[in-house]
């Protein structure tokens, strides 16, 4: 059953700040001593090498680390609506992994939340925050579950999203659900959380796990990334695999970490790749994936490095953004890296209002859809059809704020075969070969540039939340890899830059991603203020 929470912009001041600050001195630990209480009091909470490091000291337990995550959870949460549901066995796994003395994974004992896209085998749901998949339990974790289960996470629980993964609507509410509520940015209540896997990216950046996954079909991984000052990576589609994974436009779809650090991301990025019978796209993948990511980390990567700055479309939305990126650029040039500039996209225009991209997001959306709700278990609607269905009839709740107009635009447009694979042909073609591939060669570039998205807009649920530019549709289009990592700060509010290479170029782009940390040093944890302070 849901229940309304009240929203956060009624809070207090007072009691915004005093939530806060109670739970930036929170103790990690529970009941451990108060040396163990001062060694954990970080302005930033510790990353996954050093927590790992603690436990194999003795100082820390999973038990104790999962106990910590679930008391902010519940001390925090009640502001930002970002976790869904908690697992209710979250401790069990974590004490059950604290009596393994072998084989301990490079996870082991890390809280990670999942947004609630990824099919668990346990008692929480798995509904793309919709009331109508409410109960659905699937009988198998979904292929990055399990993994994360092999390399001893523990899973603490299921984060919010924009319903459907934002394809409920043909108006911006990023980061509401039915299910869920509104999602709300950590650095400043009333502000967007930013596209689909917002919940993952205000968890991971208020601290209420060590990491998180999110998902992405164009943006959704790294605009809340941006928006919420952390690290997020976008795959290459087929390196991670999707089997139990709620679709959207499989051609785009990628499965990826979201972390406080480029460390901690790659971390997580080589526990979840390899091939996934479940997914056809991952046998690309053969013989160009790693299981560690962290070798390719070089606090001096940038020395030597030949990166793009693609102005045209990618600048310019944003004057915010933009001085932002300039600071990061000329950071870039000083760590030693050669910065061409301009090296623009030669599709960069067409690739933002193209056709035949809206043809493919439609005959992907639907079909998968369909065929996901007719194969999964329990009493829910089995098709796109029935789903519409069940929001009329719960538009009390389901359609409260949000119109279904993306769902219906969806089931009632229809292309054929022929006119699918032609415009993926296109999407790929112009994406690709004359897009990302075209600049990157003309240049000898080993990747680009460019702001992630401007500072995050305030949440209108009536009218939905103002939206425009952005890095992600290139890389969507192609199927190909991003990163964002935090940049600056205007007002307050993050922002970030994206670093957009050629397909499996993941090493790469985390060996730049690394370096540009190393010396910007941008991230600070949130100050949670209210909608009335300030811009």
């Amino acid at each position: 059953m849901l229940v309304m929470r009240t929203p956060a912009s009624s809070t207090t001041r007072r009691t915004v700040l005093a939530l806060g600050t109670a739970a930036a001195a929170a103790p990690w630990l529970g009941t451990a001593t108060a040396q163990a209480r001062t060694d954990l009091s970080e302005p930033d909470q510790p990353g996954i090498a050093e927590l790992r490091r603690r436990m194999a000291d003795g100082r820390l337990d999973a038990e104790r680390l999962t106990r910590h995550y679930l008391e902010r959870i519940e001390r925090l949460d009640p502001l930002l609506h970002s976790v869904i549901e908690v697992n209710p066995d979250a401790l069990r796994e974590a004490r059950r992994l604290d009596g393994r003395r072998r084989a301990r994974g490079p996870l082991h004992g890390m809280p990670v939340l999942l947004k609630d896209l990824v099919e668990t085998a346990d008692r929480m749901h798995t509904t793309a925050g919709s009331l109508a998949l409410e109960g659905l339990r699937p009988a198998a974790d979904a292929t990055v579950a399990a993994r994360l289960r092999e390399a001893g996470a523990v899973i603490l629980g299921k984060t919010n999203m924009s319903e459907w993964a934002g394809g409920m609507s043909l108006t911006h509410h990023a980061g509401w659900s039915a299910r869920g509520g509104q999602t709300r940015n950590p650095y400043k209540l009333d502000r967007s959380p930013n596209e689909s896997s917002s919940g993952t990216g205000v968890a991971v950046a208020a601290g209420l796990c060590v990491a998180g996954i999110g998902t992405e079909t164009n943006g959704s991984i790294i605009d809340p990334s941006s928006a919420n000052c952390v690290v997020g990576v976008k795959p290459t589609v087929g390196l991670v695999g999707r089997g139990g994974v709620i679709p959207g436009v499989p051609s785009q779809d990628s499965v990826g970490p979201m972390a406080r650090t480029v460390r901690d991301a790659a971390i997580m990025l080589g526990t979840l790749v390899g091939v996934d019978r479940r997914d056809p796209a991952t046998e690309a993948s053969r013989g160009r994936y790693h299981r560690d990511y962290t070798r390719f980390l070089d606090a001096d990567g940038l020395r030597g490095a030949r990166i793009g700055v693609p102005r045209s479309v990618y600048f310019g939305y944003s004057h915010h953004a933009d001085e932002i990126a300039e600071r990061a650029i000329s950071l870039l040039s000083k760590a030693g890296a050669t910065i061409v500039d301009p090296a623009d996209i030669p599709t960069a225009e067409q690739l933002e209002d193209l056709p035949s991209s809206m043809v493919v997001q439609v005959y992907e959306f639907k079909r998968a859809l369909n065929a996901y709700l007719a194969a999964a278990p329990g009493d829910h609607p089995r098709s796109l059809k029935e789903l519409i269905e069940f929001n009329r009839a719960h538009a009390d709740r389901e359609l409260r704020y949000v119109r279904q107009d993306g769902l219906e635009a969806v089931e009632r447009l229809d292309f054929t075969e022929r006119e699918y694979r032609e415009a993926l042909a296109t999407n790929h073609r112009l994406s690709r070969a004359e897009g990302i591939d075209a600049v990157l060669r003309e240049h000898d570039l080993d990747a680009l540039v460019m702001p992630t998205s401007g500072p995050p807009a305030k949440i209108d649920l009536i009218r939905g939340d103002a939206h425009g530019g952005g890095a992600s549709t290139p890389a969507a289009l192609a199927g190909y890899p991003a990163i964002s990592v935090p940049a600056g700060f205007a007002f307050g509010l993050p922002v970030g830059v994206t670093f957009m290479g050629t397909a499996w170029s993941e090493p790469v782009l985390l060996r730049l991603a690394y370096a540009y940390e190393r010396v910007s040093r941008v991230r600070r944890p949130p100050a949670y203020r209210p909608a009335d302070v300030g811009f």
